[in-house]
């Protein structure tokens, strides 16, 4: 329903033509709208403040808006960001499958088009499984996880000190204290201090730095676990996206079978966000 709406708002505001270029880029996080559109196409700063005042008229629970400047980049996975209508903030509190997150747009990733992987992942936990998040951000993959199965621990690291604070927010917020364990520093290092050989299954939610660390992903299993692995991949006409991923993952020489693959989201012209499940083949 939100989307036929939004599709409707951007077709009277700016007319089907433009609208085309814009509307499927809106995602509402909390009561904050983001529009995500570099500003081409015939598009201008003035087109979105006005699709911008249409969405807080039209949608009550909208309170802010705010234009994605840029592409989600680096290890901290951000955009740059420009607000333009409603409330000048960039906090809410974000409800995905029972769980409550707070969040800030600037400060963390956070999005919604992932929605089915959190709950995706959390159904093949196992009771008893030890995960370790590589990346985790606020912690939605974490939280989630621990809210819809019964792992024994969630170790659920970040390097960007927002969204580790964030994160512990979020980890009481949602009463999991003790389960899941927040972690502030680099995901290689804390894997080689501290977390070798602990883990039944790897996430590894950011296609960046995903193919470099790899290794430390298998240096976390302790035996025949499982990896998650999400990738940015360039895909052709005819081309299968999940092959190319796997294919740059199988150039690594490392031990390890893709057992399932699936396109999560488009994220650019000809460029796909894929998963990849991969199992460790080796005991120990």
């Amino acid at each position: 329903m939100a989307i036929k709406m939004l599709r409707r708002i951007a077709e009277e505001v700016l007319g089907p033509g433009k609208a085309a270029s814009i509307w499927a880029r809106i995602d509402v996080v909390g009561d904050i709208a983001v529009i995500k559109n570099p500003l081409t196409g015939g598009l201008t700063l003035e087109d979105l403040r006005m699709v911008a005042e249409e969405l807080l008229r039209r949608m009550p629970y909208i309170k802010s808006v705010w234009l994605a400047e840029t592409p989600v980049t680096g290890a901290y996975k951000l955009r740059r960001f420009r607000h333009l209508a409603g409330e000048d903030r960039s906090t809410t509190l974000y409800k995905e499958h029972g769980c409550t997150f707070k969040v800030d747009i600037r400060k963390v990733f956070v999005t919604p088009r992932l929605n089915y992987e959190h709950i995706r992942i959390a159904r093949l936990v196992k009771p008893g499984e030890v995960v370790v998040n590589m990346f985790a951000g606020a912690g939605l993959f974490s939280i989630i996880i621990a809210c819809k199965s019964r792992p024994a621990r969630v170790y659920s690291i970040d390097i960007n000190r927002d969204a580790y604070e964030l994160m512990k927010h979020n980890i009481s917020l949602n009463r999991l204290e003790g389960i899941v364990v927040p972690i502030h520093g680099d995901a290689a290092r804390v894997i080689e201090e501290d977390l070798t050989g602990v883990a039944d299954r790897v996430l590894m939610p950011l296609p960046d730095l995903a193919l470099d660390y790899m290794g430390y992903a298998l240096k976390a299993l302790r035996g025949r676990g499982m990896i998650h692995v999400y990738l940015h991949v360039k895909a052709n006409r005819g081309e299968d996206p999940v092959r190319i991923g796997w294919m740059e993952v199988k150039g690594r020489g490392l031990p390890l079978r893709m057992v399932y693959g699936r396109i999560v989201r488009r994220v650019g012209p000809r460029m796909y966000q894929v998963v990849l499940d991969l199992e460790a083949m080796r005991d120990g």
